[in-house]
């Protein structure tokens, strides 16, 4: 009742305003009065509303609190997704993918809840899906290892690239997981020890997320080579249910690691042996972790020869998610090379032409293909500066494979844009 008298006399003076400019005062006070009334009534209303609701909202969560809280599985987190940093986040990203594939896994030929069939492990793995992000992974968690199961021919100059997800094996915080590059003794089975095989390189990871190196030689004079480092500033700790990109460059005995866009490390002299080392395995160990796209690929692209001179820039390290036509940030490295390029040879102009595998519809296949060249097209001269003047676009879809699509690798082949000089 204070608040209907309230609202009355703020009517009542409002009328009297009014009527000093000509209005009818006893029209306007009926008026105001009548909506005073309905106002209060409309508040005493939602009041009880409101009231009823929240008893109801109480109930429901006494009745949720009652239910024992489950553990859910990865794929049914509810993290949400995360963003790909954008293009300038790259500007010191110096990483360029090998040019040619010779080992692909995105675990699409395995099927969801088996062991991936290129695989060994002394522990356990499988094949998962997750809601966070899209594709196959292989799921792994203990304290065993799963390792690549045919020995890895890798010449002197490689990369190695994969996405990874940090999970939990119960839930709760992250495990953590160790990466290792390795020269193994063993073929057909796990090296053992804190130093396994003949030598290696392993990136650990552990549950709160920074990351630490350690190189090793198990010979009389790689014993006394060995490096280790840590990085523990926050921004680039990992962290549970994120997806992050890994990079490791291997030229000679210089080893650079990196993760996103950062360089975490940078070894110039990490194998520095009379004769060097030849790895020969990948594995993951001691963790919780969700692993897809594992690429490796030999020989650093000759751009500038390849281009001008032969005329065709095939390349591998431009970079796009399923189905998409958006560039992925960690294609700048190869993008700054074929604009410098450009920038150097100022009178030239190419066309970029887009390829996909043969997974799909043709026709979107197609469409896809020339949305993609489109998508490099624009990088280049926004980025990069390249007058959008000189480049011309196409795509081919899936209708000049360079492989037959009948496995991850050649499929990988056949995904690839190429820059031909006009």
């Amino acid at each position: 009742m204070k608040s209907f008298s309230k609202l009355i006399f703020v009517s009542f003076l409002a009328v009297i305003t009014l009527n000093a400019n000509g209005q009818n005062l006893k029209d306007r006070l009926n008026k105001a009065v009548n909506n005073a009334a309905k106002t209060v009534g409309n508040a005493v209303g939602n009041k009880g509303n409101n009231q009823q609701q929240g008893q109801q909202q109480n109930t429901e969560k006494d009745q949720q609190v009652q239910q024992p809280e489950a553990q859910p599985e990865v794929k049914e987190a509810s993290t949400p997704k995360q963003e790909e940093p954008g293009f300038q986040a790259y500007s010191k990203y110096d990483f360029i993918a090998g040019e040619k594939v010779i080992f692909y896994e995105d675990f699409s030929q395995d099927a969801v809840g088996d062991f991936p069939a290129l695989w060994n492990t002394n522990g356990s793995a499988e094949i998962a899906t997750t809601n966070l992000f899209p594709g196959k992974w292989m799921k792994f968690t203990g304290d065993g290892a799963v390792w690549t199961d045919q020995l890895l021919k890798l010449p002197e100059n490689y990369t190695i690239e994969f996405d990874i997800i940090p999970i939990s094996s119960e839930g709760k915080n992250m495990d953590g997981y160790t990466f290792r590059l390795m020269e193994s003794i063993n073929a057909k089975a796990v090296d053992h020890g804190a130093v396994p095989g003949k030598a290696g390189f392993s990136l650990s990871v552990p549950y709160y997320g920074s990351a630490s190196y350690r190189t090793y030689i198990n010979t009389e004079e790689g014993r006394e080579l060995a490096l280790s480092g840590q990085r523990d500033e926050e921004a680039i700790k990992q962290k549970l249910n994120k997806k992050y990109h890994i990079a490791i460059w291997v030229q000679k005995a210089r080893v650079r690691l990196y993760l996103e866009e950062n360089k975490l490390f940078d070894l110039p002299k990490a194998f520095n042996v009379t004769g060097g080392v030849k790895m020969d395995r990948i594995r993951f160990e001691s963790g919780a972790l969700m692993v897809t796209n594992i690429r490796i690929a030999v020989g650093a692209p000759d751009m500038r020869s390849k281009l001008i001179t032969e005329g065709k820039l095939v390349t591998y390290g431009i970079y796009f998610d399923v189905n998409k036509d958006a560039v992925k940030p960690e294609s700048y490295g190869t993008l700054k090379e074929i604009a410098a390029v450009l920038n150097e040879n100022p009178s030239v102009r190419v066309k970029i032409i887009g390829h996909t595998d043969a997974d799909g519809d043709d026709a979107a296949n197609l469409e896809l293909s020339k949305k993609r060249a489109v998508s490099v097209k624009n990088e280049l001269a926004r980025t990069f500066a390249i007058d959008a003047a000189r480049i011309e676009t196409d795509g081919a879809g899936e209708t000049k494979p360079v492989a037959p699509n009948d496995s991850p690798v050649n499929k990988a082949l056949n995904r690839r844009v190429e820059f031909v000089k006009l």
